[in-house]
C-alpha cells in the first residue's frame, strides 16, 4: 500500500486520472449520463490542451511531436460521445510515463549499482602517531597526505598508499580481477578496492575527485543523464507512422461512412512504442557494458560503436601490456654496460614514457645509483636530454639520438622488443633492448572484428616500425603507420576509411586522436586514464576484450531498439487495419494499445541480455 501511495505522488496523473475514471462510473450507474459526459470531457480537453503545448514545443524545437496522433484520437474519441476511451488513453498516456520510469530503473541497474557503492565517509587519524583517535569525515574533504583507518570489508574511499605492512584488497569493481590482490607496504591502493579482514592504514595520495573510483562514477553519471538519441531514432519513424495512421483511420470512416471507425482505428495508434522503447533499450545497453566492464558516455556512443567500418589501435599500453622490461644492455665500444643503464635512469627518472618505467626498474633492480640531474628536458614522442655530473646524456629514439650522436647505430630487434639509444657527450653509448609482449586476448580480440564487420583494421603508434610490425603480425593487423607524433595519428584517423571510425589508445598521449576519431576508446584500468575526458567509452577492466565487447554489446543494443520500435509499429498497424471493420470497439482498442507498450517494453529489455558480450576475456 505504500509503494501504491508513493507511486501515485510521484505520477499525479495517473491518481488524477483513476479518480475522474471513478466519478464518471459512479454518474454512469446513477442515471446522470450527460453530467458523467460533460465531466470526463472537461478532464480530457484539459489533458489535451496540456498536451498540445508540449507537443508545439517540440516542433518548435525541430521535432515532429508524436503526441499529435494521441492528441487526434482523444479528440476524435470525445467527438464521438466515446469519452470512456478517451480516459483509457490519458490514462495509457500517464502510464506509459510510470512504466518507462520502471524499465528505465531496471535497465541501468549495474549503472545504478556502481553509484551507490560509491564510498561517502573516510576514518581519518587527526594525529597519524596516535592510533587511538579516528575522526569520520565526508570522503571529498579528506586531504592529500591524511592518514586513514580502512576497517576490514570496508571500501577504500580514496587512492592511498599502504602503509600496514600488507593487506589483501577485492579490486573486482575497478579491474574485473576476481581474486584478491595482495598489496605490500608503499604500494597504492586503489579507491573502490574492498580492504580484507584486517584493518589497515593508508596515506591518501589523490583527493577524491581525482581518485579512480570517484573518476568511473564520474563516467556513470555522464552516462545516466546522457540522453540516447531517442528523439533521432523516433523521427525516422513519426512523420511516415503518423501519415499511415492518420491515412487508415480517414479510409476507415470515409468506405464505413461512420466516424466512431475514426476514433476507434486512432485509439490503436498511439505513439507509446516509438517514445519508451528506444529509451529503454539504450539504457539497458549502457547498463550491459558497464557489467562488461565497459563505461560507455550516452547513447550517441552505442550508436556509433554499433555502426563501427575502421578501428586503429595504439601499441604501446593497448595491444601490448604496457609494461616493457629491460632485456638486455648493449653498450657501444668503450662503455660498460651498468654505466650506460645507469645514466639512462637517472636521465629518464623524470619523464612519463612508458620505456622510461622500465629503464628505472631494471636499475633500481641490479642496484645501481641513480644520479642528480643538474638540468633535463624532453621532447615529446622522441627523447630527453639531461645533464649529469657535467655529461650531456641523450636518451630516446634512434633518429633523435643520431642527431646528437652520428655514430648512432640501430639495434637489431627480435620479435616485440623495442629500444632506447642513449648516448653521452656526443658519443652513441648503447641500446637498451626492451620487450613488451602482446596482450594475450590481442590476436583474438583483433580476429573478431575482422569476422564482424569491421572491414579496416590499422595501427597508429610512436614506436619504431620494426618493432610495431612484428607486434602487429604477431597478433594479426595488417596495417601499420609507425613512428608518428600525435598529430600525424589525429590526421591519419581523419583520412581513415570507411567510417566511422573507432580509435583504442591508451587515454593520456593519445588524447588527440581519442578525440579526432567518430568513437574513442581509452584504456583506463591503470589509474589515471579512467577519467580520459577525450574518450567516449573507458575500459575499467585491464584487458582489450572490452573493446570487442563494447561493439558487440552496442549492435545487439541498437538492433534491439529498432526490432522493439517495429514490433510496436507493425502490431499497431495490424490492429488499425483489424478496428477498419468495426470489431475492435474504442474502449478495447485503448486497453489492448496497452498491451503493445508493454511488448514493445519487455522486447526492449532484451538489451540487458548477456548476447551483446563476447566471451574472450
Amino acid at each position: 500500500m505504500r509503494h501504491l501511495s508513493a507511486a501515485l505522488r510521484r505520477y499525479p496523473v495517473i491518481g488524477l486520472t483513476i479518480l475522474v475514471g471513478l466519478v464518471v462510473l459512479v454518474l454512469d450507474l446513477a442515471g446522470a449520463r450527460t453530467a458523467s459526459m460533460w465531466f470526463a470531457v472537461g478532464y480530457v480537453g484539459a489533458f489535451v490542451v496540456w498536451t498540445s503545448i508540449g507537443m508545439v514545443r517540440d516542433i518548435l524545437r525541430g521535432h515532429l511531436g508524436l503526441d499529435i496522433l494521441a492528441v487526434v484520437a482523444m479528440v476524435a474519441t470525445l467527438a464521438v460521445g466515446e469519452y470512456v476511451a478517451s480516459l483509457i488513453i490519458v490514462f495509457m498516456l500517464s502510464g506509459g510515463e510510470a512504466l518507462e520510469d520502471y524499465a528505465a530503473r531496471r535497465a541501468r541497474s549495474e549503472l545504478s549499482a556502481l553509484l551507490d557503492r560509491s564510498p561517502q565517509q573516510a576514518h581519518v587519524f587527526p594525529d597519524p602517531e596516535d592510533s587511538s583517535e579516528v575522526t569520520d569525515v565526508d570522503a571529498d574533504d579528506v586531504a592529500v597526505g591524511d592518514v586513514l583507518l580502512i576497517r576490514p570489508s570496508e571500501m577504500v574511499p580514496v587512492d592511498g598508499e599502504l602503509l600496514t605492512d600488507s593487506g589483501s584488497f577485492d579490486e573486482s569493481s575497478i579491474t574485473g580481477e576476481s581474486l584478491p590482490v595482495t598489496r605490500n607496504r608503499g604500494d597504492e591502493v586503489l579507491s573502490g578496492s574492498v580492504n580484507g579482514s584486517r584493518a589497515v592504514r593508508l596515506r591518501v595520495v589523490r583527493r577524491s575527485a581525482d581518485s579512480q573510483y570517484q573518476q568511473i562514477v564520474a563516467l556513470v553519471r555522464e552516462a545516466q543523464e546522457s540522453r540516447a538519441p531517442v528523439v533521432r531514432l523516433a523521427d525516422r519513424f513519426a512523420v511516415p507512422f503518423t501519415a499511415v495512421s492518420l491515412a487508415i483511420a480517414g479510409v476507415a470512416w470515409a468506405v464505413s461512412g461512420d466516424p466512431s471507425r475514426f476514433a476507434e482505428v486512432l485509439v490503436l495508434a498511439t505513439p507509446c512504442p516509438l517514445l519508451i522503447a528506444a529509451p529503454v533499450a539504450f539504457l539497458g545497453g549502457l547498463s550491459r557494458a558497464a557489467k562488461a566492464g565497459v563505461i560507455l558516455k550516452g547513447g550517441a556512443v552505442v550508436e556509433q560503436l554499433a555502426r563501427v567500418r575502421s578501428a586503429a589501435f595504439d601499441k604501446t599500453g593497448t595491444i601490448t601490456e604496457g609494461r616493457p622490461d629491460l632485456v638486455e644492455v648493449r653498450p657501444a665500444d668503450g662503455f660498460d654496460a651498468d654505466d650506460v643503464l645507469g645514466l639512462a635512469a637517472s636521465a629518464e627518472q623524470y619523464s612519463s614514457h612508458v620505456l622510461a618505467e622500465g629503464i628505472r626498474r631494471a636499475a633500481a633492480q641490479r642496484g645501481l645509483t641513480i644520479h642528480e640531474v643538474e638540468d633535463a628536458r624532453e621532447e615529446a614522442t622522441n627523447g630527453v636530454i639531461a645533464q649529469i655530473g657535467g655529461r650531456v646524456v641523450v636518451v630516446g629514439k634512434p633518429a633523435y639520438v643520431a642527431s646528437h650522436a652520428p655514430d648512432t647505430a640501430r639495434a637489431v630487434l627480435g620479435p616485440g622488443q623495442a629500444a632506447a639509444y642513449v648516448a653521452v657527450d656526443g658519443r652513441f653509448a648503447g641500446a637498451l633492448i626492451l620487450a613488451d609482449d602482446a596482450r594475450r586476448e590481442s590476436p583474438a580480440v583483433v580476429g573478431w572484428m575482422r569476422t564482424h564487420g569491421v572491414q579496416r583494421i590499422v595501427m597508429l603508434t610512436g614506436d619504431s616500425r620494426d618493432t610495431a610490425e612484428s607486434v602487429a603480425v604477431e597478433v594479426g593487423i595488417h596495417e601499420v603507420h609507425a613512428e608518428l607524433l600525435p598529430a600525424d595519428k589525429v590526421q591519419f584517423a581523419a583520412r581513415l576509411q570507411p567510417r566511422p571510425v573507432l580509435m583504442v589508445g591508451d587515454g593520456v598521449n593519445d588524447a588527440p586522436v581519442l578525440a579526432a576519431a567518430d568513437v574513442g576508446i581509452a584504456m583506463g584500468a591503470k589509474g589515471a586514464t579512467a577519467a580520459g575526458e577525450a574518450a567516449d567509452a573507458v575500459i575499467l577492466r585491464d584487458s582489450l576484450a572490452g573493446v570487442a565487447d563494447a561493439v558487440a554489446i552496442s549492435r545487439h543494443t541498437l538492433r534491439t531498439a529498432y526490432i522493439a520500435i517495429w514490433i510496436g509499429i507493425a502490431l499497431s498497424i495490424g490492429l488499425m487495419l483489424v478496428a477498419t471493420t468495426g470489431v475492435i470497439p474504442a474502449v478495447v482498442g485503448a486497453l489492448v494499445q496497452e498491451l503493445v507498450d508493454l511488448a514493445t517494453i519487455l522486447y526492449a529489455l532484451r538489451a540487458l541480455a548477456a548476447r551483446g558480450a563476447t566471451g574472450l576475456r
